[in-house]
C-alpha cells in the first residue's frame, strides 16, 4: 500500500472537526487557498476545509495532522449511552451519524424512545437513525410545503395568530413597507400605522397595484419573476442550459438591462456528448445577449476566473434540482453519501454572500419530499448565511417551469425525466421554489460549519449499499475508491 493508503487507514473515527482556533498552523496549509483574493477567502473557506479534512490528514512524507479532536465527555458519553441502549456498539457507520449531530439532539432522540429497526430488509439502523434525526429537526421548521410572504415573515419574527390577521388585512403597499422595514425594533403595529402613511412608489413595478390585496400580490411577484431589471442574473446548474434560455427570453421581453449568466458543471465536450442540441442551446443564449461559463462549481465561485469582478453584481441567483451526484450501490439519503448534499447547500448559500447584492433574490427548486438534497438543507443552509427565507412558490404555478428537465449526469444520452422517465419517490405537485432574499446585518460571521465526511475507516466498515457482499481486500479496495472519488468532488471535478 502507499504511504497515503496506510494514513488513511490509521486515522481514527472523527467526533466532531476543529474550530479554526484549534487547528496547529501549518504555513503550507496556509497558503493552500488556491489563489482566492483576499476579500473573497470567506466565500471559500468552508470548501477548502472540507476538502483538507479529505486529503490532508495525512500526505506522503508529511507527519500526520490532526484535524479533528473528541468531543467533550458529556457528548461522548451520550453516543455511547445510545450505541450500548441500542444493542450497536459496533456499528461505526451509525456512530458517525450520531457524532455528526448536536449534544441537544442526542438527548431528544433518546428522550423519544427511538429505537432503529436492526432487521430492516431496506435500510441500515445508521439509514433509519439519520432520517430519524432530519425528520426531527424539520419538525421545528415551517416544512417543505408551500410557504406565503406572511407565513414566512411570521416565522422569522415568531408573531401571534393575531398579527398574522393583522398582515393579512393590509393592501400591497402598507405589506410590503412592514416587510422590508420591520426589524424588531419597534411595535409590529407602530410599522403596520407607519405603512399607512406612506405614498405608493410610482414609476416601479413595486408600486404597481398599491390598493390590492397584499400577500396575493407579493406572491405574484414571484410567481411572474419581476425582478431587478439592471442587476445581472446568474444560473447554477443547468444541465441542458434550458432554463437559461428561458430566463433569458423573459428578461429579453421586459426589457431587462442586467445580464443572464448561464452556467454548466461539465465541460462543452461532455456537454456535446450527451445533449445533441448543446451548440444550438448555446447560440440562442448568445442571440439574447446571455453569457454561457462552463465547468462551474457553484460552491467555488470565489476561485473561478471568470467570476472575478462580479462581486456584489447578482440581483438573482436559480438553482433548480440540486443534487451533489448519485453514488453507485447507495441511494441518496445513506449517511455515508448524504454529508454531500448538505454541504452542498451550505456552502452554495456562503459562496454567494461575496456575489449577490443586497436585496438580491435566490431561488431554488427542488422536490419536497427528496432525500438527497432535503429542503431543510436549502433553507438551513440559506439561513445560516443571512437569506432570509420569504416564500415557498408550488414550482407549477411558476411562469419560468417550462424547460427541458435533465438528470444532470451520463443518462442523459440516452433519456431524459420529460420523456416518461421521472424522478424516483418525486411527483410534480411537490416540486417547490424556495425564495429567499439577501438581508446582510454587517455582522462577521464565524466558519461555515459543514456535515462531516465519513473516515476511510468507518466507509471500510460498511456493510450496506456498496459495500454489501464485499469482503477483504475487495471491501478495502471499494472503500478507499469511494474515498477518492470525495477528494476529487471537494476538489471542483465532477465524478458521475
Amino acid at each position: 500500500s502507499s504511504d497515503l493508503e496506510v494514513s488513511l487507514y490509521q486515522t481514527e473515527v472523527p467526533w466532531r472537526e476543529m474550530t479554526a482556533a484549534e487547528e496547529p498552523e501549518d504555513p503550507e496549509e496556509e497558503s493552500d487557498d488556491e489563489g482566492v483574493q483576499e476579500h473573497l477567502k470567506e466565500a471559500v473557506e468552508g470548501t477548502l476545509r472540507l476538502k483538507r479534512l479529505l486529503s490532508s490528514e495525512s500526505a506522503p512524507g508529511k507527519a500526520k495532522k490532526k484535524l479533528r479532536v473528541e468531543v467533550s465527555a458529556e457528548q461522548a458519553a451520550k453516543v455511547e449511552h445510545l450505541l450500548t441502549k441500542w444493542g450497536s456498539l459496533d456499528d461505526d457507520v451509525l456512530k458517525h451519524v450520531l457524532c455528526n449531530v448536536t449534544f441537544q439532539e442526542l438527548v431528544d432522540i433518546d428522550k423519544s424512545g427511538y429505537l432503529p429497526d436492526k432487521f430492516n430488509a431496506w435500510k441500515s439502523a445508521a439509514d433509519l437513525t439519520q432520517q430519524q434525526l432530519a425528520s426531527n429537526r424539520e419538525r421545528a421548521t415551517l416544512g417543505g410545503g408551500a410557504v406565503d410572504a406572511i407565513a414566512a415573515f411570521r416565522y422569522k419574527w415568531k408573531l401571534e395568530i393575531r398579527q398574522d390577521a393583522a398582515l393579512r388585512a393590509l393592501s400591497h403597499k402598507d405589506l410590503r413597507y412592514v416587510l422590508e422595514n420591520h426589524d424588531g425594533s419597534k411595535d409590529l403595529d407602530t410599522v403596520i400605522a407607519e405603512a399607512k402613511e406612506t405614498e405608493p412608489r410610482f414609476g416601479k413595478a413595486e408600486g404597481c397595484a398599491p390598493d390590492t390585496p397584499g400577500c396575493r400580490s407579493l406572491g405574484r411577484f414571484h410567481r411572474l419573476e419581476l425582478i431587478d431589471p439592471t442587476a445581472d442574473a446568474a444560473v447554477f446548474g443547468d444541465a441542458n442550459l434550458s432554463f437559461a434560455v428561458n430566463l433569458a427570453r423573459h428578461r429579453m421581453a421586459l426589457g431587462h438591462v442586467g445580464r443572464v449568466i448561464s452556467t454548466t458543471f461539465e465541460s462543452l465536450p461532455v456537454l456535446r456528448e450527451r445533449y445533441k442540441e448543446i451548440d444550438d442551446t448555446i447560440k440562442i443564449l448568445h442571440d439574447h445577449f446571455a453569457e454561457v461559463y462552463h465547468e462551474v462549481d457553484c460552491t467555488r465561485i470565489a476561485v473561478n476566473p471568470q467570476f472575478r469582478g462580479l462581486e456584489g453584481s447578482l440581483g438573482a441567483v436559480y438553482y433548480n434540482f440540486p443534487h451533489a451526484g448519485s453514488v453507485g450501490g447507495f441511494f441518496d439519503g445513506h449517511p455515508l453519501v448524504n454529508w454531500r448534499h448538505e454541504n452542498l447547500m451550505r456552502l452554495f448559500f456562503r459562496a454567494l454572500r461575496s456575489f449577490v447584492k443586497p436585496g438580491g433574490l435566490v431561488k431554488v427548486a427542488s422536490n419536497m419530499s427528496a432525500v438527497g438534497v432535503r429542503f431543510s438543507y436549502i433553507t438551513g443552509g440559506a439561513l445560516e448565511n443571512e437569506f432570509d427565507h420569504i416564500e415557498t412558490v408550488p414550482f407549477l404555478e411558476w411562469s419560468l417551469r417550462r424547460y427541458g428537465r435533465a438528470y444532470g449526469d451520463r443518462r442523459d444520452a440516452y433519456r431524459r425525466p420529460e420523456s416518461g422517465e421521472g424522478y424516483n419517490v418525486q411527483r410534480a405537485e411537490k416540486d417547490m421554489v424556495y425564495t429567499f432574499k439577501y438581508n446582510p446585518t454587517g455582522k462577521q460571521l464565524g466558519p461555515q460549519e459543514i456535515r462531516n465526511p465519513p473516515t476511510l475507516a468507518t466507509l471500510e466498515s460498511a456493510r450496506d449499499g456498496a459495500f454489501d457482499c464485499l469482503q477483504g481486500e475487495a471491501k478495502k479496495k471499494k472503500a478507499l475508491e469511494l474515498y477518492h472519488r470525495f477528494m476529487e468532488e471537494c476538489s471542483g471535478r465532477h465524478v458521475g
